[in-house]
């Protein structure tokens, strides 16, 4: 059977926005195509084959009135297509009309052939997967992160390699239906994050884990610091622009944790607080945690793992993060608390989890 397709072949129109803030519309149905407020078109045909259980895309044509490529305007057109219909995991594209993409899209990896070539010596037709497509990073990030050359330095007695300065603002957004949210991480400002971030640290809860309760000037400091700090990305996570977390991406090759496990050279960490009370809950931990790990794993295709180290007695966070992908190889400890070593794999993301 195929898996149900929802709204796949019906008549539905979905409104989302890519990480630059322009606004794209997907309209399904039997003539389905996509918009994108800057002026670009392109229009598919959408069938179902039942005897190979699969949906075929065809690109059939496009206008252009903008810098949109076609490649871009077909990226988008199949992350709104896997949005509309959850159970499936990869689709067939027929690309005979526009034979030149097909060569571009199996050279970055984005689609591989699933026929015999054809007469002109190019296979027309291929097939991408959801785990493929969500390796993309101009679909959810705000900048194209080039891979920083590889060069190691030596940090407080640790070897790693050189780390890219952290960028200021919006680092990644993606449009979250199932919440009628748009979730996103930004750096954290220190002048404007400030008053916030003191709040938080100072509510009861946050305190019990994260055991930072000071004066504003204290805050401020320590906003500063890890500013400064290249092995750090503070960031603030946001809804629809309410900032309802506060989040430390770390490289973990030269934290604290490296010791405690075989760490990778661009294997990432994190440390994480949710502020604001009414954003807590698991229908929102199921979207920010594993965007969050999104975003790391987009931010350099060579990080391998996503780790974290939450207390050992915080059952309910560890049983976040085993729903979002993560197991728990130990438990260990630090000077200040008994740790859960927790690890989430780049092929459990893609080809396990995010499919």
């Amino acid at each position: 059977m195929i898996p149900e397709v929802r709204h796949s072949l019906q008549n539905s129109l979905i409104e989302q926005c890519l990480p630059d803030g322009r606004k794209l519309y997907w309209q399904s149905g039997s003539e389905p195509y996509l918009t994108i407020d800057d002026g670009f078109e392109l229009y598919f045909a959408l069938t179902r084959d039942d005897g190979a259980q699969r949906i075929i895309v065809k690109p059939v044509r496009h206008a252009v009135t903008s810098g949109t490529s076609v490649l871009q305007g077909l990226l988008a057109a199949l992350y709104c297509l896997f949005d509309d219909a959850s159970g499936i995991r990869a689709v067939e594209l027929d690309m005979s009309v526009y034979t030149d993409l097909a060569q571009i899209l199996q050279q970055r990896g984005l689609a591989y052939p699933v026929q015999q070539y054809g007469r002109d010596g190019q296979a027309h037709h291929l097939e991408c997967s959801r785990a493929l497509l969500w390796q993309v990073p101009e679909l959810w990030l705000s900048r194209q992160p080039p891979c920083y050359p590889l060069h190691y330095a030596v940090t407080n007695g640790k070897r790693h390699p050189l780390r890219p300065v952290a960028p200021r603002g919006i680092l990644y957004q993606r449009y979250i239906r199932t919440l009628d949210k748009t979730i996103s991480f930004r750096t954290i400002d220190d002048t404007t994050d400030l008053e916030t971030f003191h709040r938080w640290m100072n509510t009861p809860r946050v305190a019990h884990f994260w055991e930072m309760q000071g004066s504003r000037e204290e805050h401020a400091r320590y906003i500063e610091d890890v500013l400064k700090d290249r092995h750090l990305h503070p960031l603030i996570g946001c809804f629809d622009g309410e900032p309802f977390g506060y989040f430390e991406a770390y490289w973990a090759k030269e934290d604290r944790i490296a010791p405690f496990y075989d760490v990778d050279d661009y294997d990432r960490g994190l440390h994480m607080l949710v502020g604001e009370e009414r954003f807590r809950g698991p229908h929102f931990v199921s979207t920010w945690l594993p965007s969050l790990a999104h975003c790391l794993f987009l931010d350099d295709p060579r990080t391998r793992n996503v780790v974290a180290e939450p207390r050992a007695d915080n059952a309910k966070m560890i049983a976040y993060m085993q729903a979002a992908g993560f197991h728990k190889i130990k438990e260990f400890d630090f000077p200040h608390k008994r740790a859960a070593m927790m690890v989430l794999p780049r092929e459990v993301y893609f080809d396990q989890f995010c499919s």
